[in-house]
């Protein structure tokens, strides 16, 4: 299928993904339990509340102590899902989640809902660009961000079942909806097309513009790969490796800071075993700011022709 020929069903917030998957789980595992720090709508945790009760705990603004609860339940055999908002989900109890959760490898789902600049008016304090890093750095967590509303429930569900601990980005705008929950599988990636001449990496609401940039270059006459590594770690290593032994160069997007971001996971596979050429789309070491999501991603380089400019000088250098 050519890039052009996907197209959106719809757009929804991811973390109404989140909400509705979760709630799904909990019908079929009555060990999941919901904590949230006072962000019950935010993290669309109406239903859940509705149907379970029982299951859910209102932590207050009180992240610390959420994450040693969330340890505390899944010592007792529980399945704990912690929700806030990203910035809180991981700078604020990094101490916490290292100690109390990664250290020991316990079952905790960390749950985390406006990530990145298209949080928009909120602003710098509250759109965390380092939390890729921070989270993939933790010894045997697992990270993940997903792509779209479908993908997000997709991944809700299939965390629930995995044993360990997971940390689940997603966001807070209205997003197009483009995948098939069972095309989500954790730690492999998944192809929107296959190319020669360029591979494009992208993860989170960066998959949607890697495909509309893809379009347009296809549209040049430049065969395109796009790839959604929404499984930042463990990274599918295997299809970055083939892939860019056919391309030989490569673009990462992501809406993150490139230092310490998915663009390092990728470089430093391909550093591993086959150097190419790479360009990255994604903050440059700077704080985000108030605005709509729209003006942010143009602002900051993460819009459609920032991953094409960024694809024609990373077929460029390989010449």
């Amino acid at each position: 299928m050519a890039l052009k020929d996907i197209q959106s069903t719809g757009s929804k917030d991811t973390r109404s993904g989140f909400g509705d998957g979760i709630v799904e789980a909990a019908r079929n595992n009555e060990n999941i339990v919901a904590l949230t720090a006072d962000l019950l709508g935010s993290m669309k945790l109406n239903q859940f509340v509705k149907e379970f009760p029982d299951r859910f705990i209102q932590c207050g603004i009180a992240e610390a102590n959420m994450m040693g609860i969330a340890a505390g339940l899944a010592i007792g055999g529980k399945i704990p899902f912690t929700t806030t908002f990203a910035n809180f989900s991981t700078g604020r109890v990094y101490d916490q989640i290292r100690q109390s959760i990664a250290y020991s490898g316990k079952n905790v789902k960390i749950c985390a809902s406006h990530a990145g600049v298209t949080l928009g008016e909120d602003g710098a304090t509250h759109q965390i660009l380092e939390d890729i890093g921070l989270m993939k750095m933790l010894p045997g967590m697992t990270v993940i961000v997903p792509c779209d509303y479908t993908q997000t429930k997709a991944a809700t569900k299939a965390i629930a079942a995995y044993e360990g601990p997971v940390y689940l980005r997603f966001g807070r705008p209205s997003w197009p909806i483009f995948t098939k929950e069972e095309d989500f599988v954790i730690g492999k990636a998944q192809f929107f097309s296959e190319g020669t001449d360029v591979t494009i990496f992208a993860c989170g609401h960066m998959v949607w513009n890697a495909i509309q940039a893809g379009a347009i270059l296809e549209e040049k006459g430049i065969s395109v790969e796009v790839i959604n590594i929404h499984t930042i770690k463990p990274l599918d290593e295997e299809a970055v490796i083939n892939s860019i032994k056919k391309t030989k160069c490569a673009v990462t997007a992501e809406e993150h800071n490139i230092i310490g971001g998915m663009g390092d996971v990728i470089a430093q596979c391909a550093a591993k075993h086959f150097p190419i050429p790479i360009e990255f789309v994604g903050t440059k070491d700077t704080f985000g700011e108030s605005g709509t999501p729209k003006e942010l991603l143009k602002k900051y380089g993460l819009d459609v022709p920032d991953i094409v400019a960024a694809a024609e000088r990373a077929i460029a250098r390989k010449g």
